[in-house]
């Protein structure tokens, strides 16, 4: 039997005693010429945004809308969203001939999906969670990766009782966002209550929260001992930042350019993209000149304006590093 490929990976950086690199699910933003992007820069595992596993299996222009893959994205984890295991089982078995695990949300904090049963929920529902792992383990076999993210709760106790129920009913890891359900990204991240799940269990823990730079993972895994660490916020911004960059280079642009022409990404999405990875390096005027673009027509005439922008095939296409800014004072104001 082949060995998974999620699986290979952890196994493979633990033996070069390496941090596996995880982009984490993002709503709207973990698509396809994104993920294609990421993994230029040393990213080993890269997510979807969340599903609702209810609306992927019921509804054919859901999982259209919601899910693209190609033979080059992997290893890939799609993250499901659901509060029953029947619904999760059936949402597996359609995706799995086309990835190499599943994660169950347990830790979005959105109201919607709350009341739904979904995502935060179920940090108060641990005994479902094992169920649904379970579940997929059964009638999805030993080769589908499984994976469950949670948040920490304010008592660890019931944090390590719910990471050992999943590892038990068969999770293959556990990712720990080191917040509680009601907190957000101006509450510093609690690194020991992540440290307290990696020991309690047997099976990889991941750490979120936080991370923004390659010195700022290495303090991570110091202070939490975990096997990996996932970066949604920081890769965002810096989509080369596990290859030790400190804000995107031009090469990343460049890719990110022919990675939407490519897959296709609707116009708000990749503005907003490109509005996050040109953060460190536009003005505020020169930021909002590029958010005051209203089509891709004229975000692409944006660019051309404003530096030698190259295609696939043209010398020099992705491998520089600095802005190749033409006459940046022509639009410079402050």
């Amino acid at each position: 039997m082949t060995e998974n490929r999620i699986r290979q990976v952890f196994r493979e950086r633990k033996e070069q005693g390496k941090t596996v690199t995880v982009a984490g699910p993002m709503v709207r933003y973990s698509k396809l010429p994104f993920r294609a992007l990421v993994r230029h820069f040393d990213c080993d595992v890269v997510y979807s945004p969340m599903m609702l596993a209810r609306e992927f299996c019921r509804n054919q222009t859901a999982r259209l809308c919601d899910f693209t893959t190609n033979k080059d994205d992997f290893p890939l984890i799609v993250q499901l969203g659901g509060n029953n295991a029947e619904d999760m089982v059936k949402a597996v078995k359609m995706l799995q001939p086309y990835v190499d695990g599943v994660g169950i949300n347990c830790g979005c904090p959105i109201k919607e999906q709350i009341r739904e049963g979904v995502g935060a929920a179920l940090m108060t529902a641990p005994d479902l969670v094992a169920e649904m792992v379970a579940a997929i383990r059964k009638e999805c076999g030993a080769e589908i990766y499984v994976e469950v993210k949670m948040r920490i709760h304010k008592d660890l106790n019931d944090t390590v009782h719910f990471a050992k129920l999943v590892e038990a009913a068969g999770a293959d890891s556990i990712s720990v966002h080191g917040r509680l359900v009601p907190q957000r990204s101006r509450t510093a991240p609690n690194y020991d209550g992540i440290k307290i799940v990696k020991d309690s269990v047997d099976v990889p823990v991941i750490a979120n929260g936080d991370a923004f730079t390659t010195t700022n993972i290495e303090e991570i895994v110091e202070l939490t001992g975990c096997d990996g660490v996932m970066a949604a916020r920081g890769i965002l911004s810096n989509p080369a930042m596990f290859a030790g960059y400190t804000k995107t280079p031009w090469r990343a642009v460049e890719l990110f350019w022919d990675y939407v022409t490519a897959y296709g990404l609707p116009y708000a999405l990749t503005i907003h993209h490109f509005s996050e990875m040109l953060e460190a390096e536009l003005t505020r005027y020169e930021k909002k000149d590029l958010n005051n673009c209203k089509n891709m027509v004229e975000l692409i005439n944006w660019f051309d304006d404003r530096f030698d922008l190259k295609r696939p095939g043209d010398e020099d296409f992705a491998i520089r590093d600095e802005y190749p800014w033409k006459n940046r004072t022509s639009f410079v104001y402050n």
